[in-house]
């Protein structure tokens, strides 16, 4: 058994209380087996104990991004045009450390990983977020994930391959069929686009897609997987009614709600992933760049405001809110935004922090082993060196993430001055 103590900084563990100056945590092997203020955690009574010093920083439960896409980044059609297929993968090995080096030591992969790539990162063949993968994302023909042109070209970002079949189905049987194949390739939570969106080319953010019918039989055949869940991309209000009547696990986005939506969530106990920073990057970095589409920069300036406003009334109102940012669209790494964007709309920081570590944990199924610091779960740990209470948007800058701890390993480590000492007993 290895130990490893943790000292010298406050913890905010999670769960949403008192902030503990002076704590400790104490980690043997892959799991944390005490947690509190320093003079409470009793070490070993035999072997030497590892120490890191926090250096006066705060220590917290590796964040959760409940929607990224790890095998994308950017919408550059011209560039994605011309990249050899295989060479995507090798540019999601550089997407997968950036996104650990945020922070984020856990995701749910929203489209586009497939199980070999959850395989790569839990072989230790790269370094990684522990992922909860969809595979292929569910649409309907002229559907958002659809990438049929006007010119009658196709441009799907995620193409179909071996291990991710094509998303798209058109009626029940159809819906039926399509559920069980993404099931069979290996999808933990299924994926269904139950709207039009920002980047899709022939449709828009309050187009309703799939009938009331086809997502309840998307949910039953997920359910017949142990439970598997299904999120649903959904952002005019009609689209998300659907989707939750459906029993539709989490809503992603959430642009228009209106208050019967708010209601039904708020029955239903569906979680909501604002992804606040999605069109807020495409605005950013296509006016930047201009290399997103010219479609996709005008219906997201179309929806900054709104989906503002409506994330701020679903929070008020007590919907269960779970970090996600739908990176890809924006670049990995830049996870940490989100945090900062979820205060501007009128969050506090501690409920921003609860909800992209417990609550995240909680919309991943994965309560039981992750989300807080505590004796039990796994040792997923980050150290700051800024107070996200009071700095929320320093964590943007990953230089103020200083330590990151995933399954009981450093697996980023830029304190001014590292230590690794024997503890006494």
């Amino acid at each position: 058994m290895a130990f490893t103590l943790i000292r010298n900084g406050t913890l905010i563990d999670g769960n949403g209380g008192e902030p503990v100056a002076g704590a400790a945590v104490l980690l043997e092997d892959n799991l944390i087996r005490a947690a509190g203020p320093e003079a409470a955690v009793q070490l070993p009574g035999d072997g030497e104990v590892a120490e890191i010093d926090a250096h006066g920083g705060f220590i917290l439960p590796g964040f959760i991004d409940t929607h990224v896409h790890l095998m994308l980044e950017g919408v550059d059609i011209l560039q994605i045009m011309q990249t050899p297929f295989s060479f995507n993968f090798y540019k999601a090995i550089d997407h997968m450390r950036r996104t650990v080096e945020a922070g984020v030591t856990s995701v749910r992969d929203a489209g586009g990983a497939d199980a070999g790539v959850k395989q790569a990162v839990e072989q230790g063949l790269v370094l990684g977020p522990r992922m909860q993968i969809s595979i292929s994302v569910l649409t309907i023909t002229g559907g958002h994930a659809d990438g049929w042109m006007l010119s009658g070209n196709r441009f799907d970002l995620l193409p179909e391959y071996p291990g991710n079949p094509s998303g798209l189905c058109d009626g029940p049987e159809e819906v039926r069929r399509k559920v069980r194949e993404v099931l069979r390739a290996g999808a933990e939570v299924v994926k269904v686009c139950s709207t039009g969106g920002v980047l899709s080319p022939t449709d828009h953010p309050d187009f309703t897609q799939f009938s009331p019918e086809e997502l309840e039989i998307m949910v039953q055949e997920a359910a017949y997987r142990r439970g598997v869940k299904v999120m649903a991309h959904a952002q005019g209000a009609e689209g998300v009614k659907n989707a939750v009547r459906a029993g539709v696990h989490s809503i992603e986005h959430g642009v228009y709600l209106d208050d019967e939506a708010i209601e039904l969530m708020l029955e239903r106990g569906t979680y909501l992933v604002p992804t606040l920073v999605a069109p807020a990057g495409v605005v950013e970095i296509g006016e930047a760049t201009r290399t997103m589409p010219e479609y996709g920069i005008r219906k997201a300036r179309e929806v900054v405001e709104a989906h503002k406003e409506s994330i701020a009334r679903a929070y008020k109102a007590g919907v269960r809110i779970a970090m996600g940012t739908d990176a890809a669209v924006v670049p990995h790494g830049t996870n940490l935004r989100e945090l900062g964007l979820m205060c501007d709309i009128g969050m506090s920081p501690m409920d921003v922090i609860v909800a992209s570590t417990r609550v995240a944990a909680e919309c991943l199924g994965w309560q039981d082993r992750l989300g807080t610091v505590e004796p039990g779960k796994l040792a997923d740990i980050v150290i700051t060196r800024t107070n996200p209470l009071t700095e929320i948007h320093s964590l943007t800058d990953t230089g103020n993430i200083s330590v990151v701890i995933k399954d009981g390993t450093a697996v980023k480590d830029i304190r001014p001055a590292k230590v690794y000492e024997a503890a006494t007993a």
